[in-house]
């Protein structure tokens, strides 16, 4: 059974991944690129981890195919959206919201490269109502 302990420790050691591709890659590279390595890095872990799927887009019954990706999916229950940019803005925040409700996943990871530190201001996390009705 999924927990929030597991997802917790799921975004941990997520986040302690990118700290390690950061502190090999350091900023000013692209998202391609640093989405590489945070992959090779995830399956060295022995964690499962899946890139670019395509996010199904259902609208009045119908689904339209929209071409929408996400970066990655760790262990089919953390979305994590990379970025290597100067500021988060908010659309970005929005775009992994919405990732989370369209695929209905309990828990969502937005990284940024493009800083100094990836643990104090390269990471935010976001949770939906399923996270929230887990067991602790």
């Amino acid at each position: 059974m999924i927990t929030k302990n597991y997802l917790d420790n799921l975004t941990y050691n997520v986040i302690g991944c990118a700290i390690e591709v950061h502190r090999h890659l350091g900023p000013g590279l692209l998202e391609s690129v640093y989405e590489k390595c945070l992959i090779k890095e995830l399956t060295l872990r022995g964690l499962s981890v899946s890139s670019q799927l395509k996010v199904p887009i259902h609208y009045k019954g119908l689904y339209i195919d929209a071409d929408l990706r996400l970066d990655l999916l760790v262990e089919d229950l953390l979305v994590v959206e990379i970025k290597a940019v100067e500021k988060i803005n908010p659309v970005y925040e929005a775009q992994l919201l919405s990732y989370l409700q369209l695929l209905n996943k309990p828990k969502g990871l937005l990284l940024n490269f493009c800083c100094s530190n990836i643990f104090k201001e390269g990471q935010r996390t976001f949770v939906t109502d399923l996270f929230t009705s887990l067991p602790s």
